[in-house]
């Protein structure tokens, strides 16, 4: 009899402590670099997904600075990415408003949004306790990102438990080489990793790690919803898992060479008319991994070139109806992309090398061989890759004439003893702070400058105290740049009469001592 996933839970982690302790080396995650290629499965159909690409880079360490990028946005589909390194939770992700935005305060909130990009970088993105909604939007990538332990009960709760939701027309979701984990089943608070509902479709989960969790994930949240479907489920590894890897509710879902591990109650359970095409999965130390179960309206499934390794089958009754012990194809399903297959008996070995955030971003192209990214692509979780040639570079000193002296300035709420005006004054003595470790701090004339430089200067004794930044066009609203880090900004020199640096993340108060201003 299996144990409840709390209790095996504890067991995993106590075996963990004693390979370290017999001196077992656990090597560390590789560093990951840009996918190779692209979207795949069917988050290609429907005009494909292709995220944020082409848009403005930001670089976002708090949930409220994922918000104020896509809220600072021209529009709600302006191409934006987001990259994310360090710790988002529920002390640092905050509602943000805006005319692109539709944000929450309890979730990293994409709602009536598109063309959006967050991937993880640096030393790796984890979003504690926080789920990730996605609501009436479309062309979505989220990649290289750790979700763990959000709940639908006790405290903290967010995003009704689910790690990623979807629902309420959403289109063309990839989320890629990610990690989505749990720490028991409903009893202990949580509910789904990966769930869509309510006319969700073409989404791919691929190269994801799901584990220690009741439920894995659905397609459509009841019998009567089965507008939702065109999903592909290819590379992941679910483990410990009780139900639900996934459930399907209609529509059609495409599961091909994921690693299914210790699935405890049942795995696939194709229902209410649901297709499921099942191709080169390897199946082990787990029960009833594919059927129908819990209802009375069968869903269908085509079978090909799997490996069950110790799978036990419950006999056939009632509402449950496993396909085992010799699963026997119930239907046939057209696939419209094409895909490699790696064989069966590799898929352990190739999932484990390639699966999960912060491994590389790994591909396998069916030859049961990881591949590496191309590299010449540039690296998300390498800090030294210049990502955002806007980056300020310390070493590049402005010429020039430096415009800010003689302007105006004004900004959000400043710190008790500091001044607008000490921005622009030329003395490195004087400084603002804002009213916290956030605010904006502007320069402006009475007539139209052209700007394509800024120089921000931190007082003594502060360096490097500002975090994520942005540069706006304080006319138009328009990003100009974004990065982390004070010094100097390039951007494609504009004509304005009001430019606004917003701080968007800090590791203190900051002190800005000059804010200076170049032609170009």
């Amino acid at each position: 009899m299996r144990r409840p996933v709390a209790l095996r839970l504890q067991a995993a982690l106590g075996t963990l402590a004693l390979a370290a302790a017999a001196g077992v080396v656990l090597t560390m995650p590789e560093t990951a670099s840009a996918a190779a290629g692209g979207a795949t499965g069917y988050a290609t159909q429907n005009g494909g997904t292709t995220g944020g690409a082409g848009g403005q880079t930001v670089r976002a360490t708090t949930g409220t600075a994922i918000h104020e990028a896509l809220c600072g946005r021209a529009s709600s589909s302006t191409p934006i990415v987001i990259e994310v390194e360090g710790t988002i939770n529920h002390g640092n992700t905050s509602k943000v408003s805006g005319d692109s935005c539709n944000t929450a305060a309890d979730k990293i909130e994409l709602k009536q949004v598109s063309n959006i990009t967050i991937v993880g970088v640096g030393s790796g993105a984890v979003f504690d306790q926080l789920g990730i909604h996605i609501r009436e939007s479309s062309n979505i990538i989220i990649q290289n990102v750790t979700v763990r332990n959000v709940k639908k009960s006790g405290s903290p709760t967010s995003n009704g438990g689910d790690a990623i939701g979807m629902e309420s027309d959403v289109r063309n979701v990839w989320v890629d080489h990610s990690t989505l984990e749990a720490s028991g089943g409903e009893s202990e608070g949580y509910d789904g990793l990966f769930d869509m509902k309510d006319n969700t479709q073409y989404v791919t989960l691929s190269y994801s790690v799901l584990r220690n969790s009741g439920r894995g994930g659905l397609i459509g949240s009841s019998e009567s919803d089965r507008s939702n479907g065109y999903v592909t489920f290819h590379h992941n590894l679910y483990e410990n898992i009780d139900s639900r890897a996934p459930l399907l509710r209609g529509g059609t879902a495409h599961m091909y060479n994921n690693h299914y591990v210790s699935l405890n109650k049942s795995g696939i359970n194709s229902r209410a008319g649901a297709k499921a095409k099942v191709d080169n999965n390897y199946f082990e130390d787990s029960k009833d991994v594919l059927g129908t179960f819990y209802t009375d309206e069968a869903g269908t499934w085509q079978v090909g070139g799997n490996i069950y390794d110790n799978v036990t089958w419950s006999e056939r009754s009632g509402d449950n109806n496993p396909a085992g012990p010799n699963p026997q194809s119930t239907t046939t399903v057209s696939i419209p992309y094409s895909y490699s297959l790696d064989d069966a008996s590799c898929v352990p070995s190739v999932v484990s090398a390639t699966a999960g955030a912060n491994k590389g971003l790994k591909v396998s192209d069916g030859s049961c061989t990881p591949q590496s990214p191309d590299p010449t692509d540039p690296d998300p979780t390498d800090p030294t890759d210049p990502t955002d040639p806007t980056d300020p570079d310390p070493t590049d000193p402005p010429s020039g004439t430096n415009l800010s002296i003689g302007a105006g300035s004004d900004g959000s709420s400043k710190a008790s003893g500091t001044s607008y005006g000490n921005v622009r004054d030329g003395d490195l003595g004087t400084y603002w702070s804002p009213a916290g470790t956030t605010g904006s701090v502007s320069v402006k004339w009475s007539s139209a400058q052209t700007i394509g430089k800024i120089n921000i200067r931190e007082a003594a004794g502060s360096e490097g105290t500002i975090g994520s930044y942005r540069v706006l066009n304080h006319d138009t609203g328009a990003v100009l740049a974004s990065g982390s880090g004070a010094g100097v900004i390039a951007f494609s020199p504009v004509s304005l009469e009001k430019i606004t640096f917003e701080i968007t993340g800090a590791s203190g108060t900051p002190k800005v001592a000059e804010f200076e201003t170049y032609g170009g």
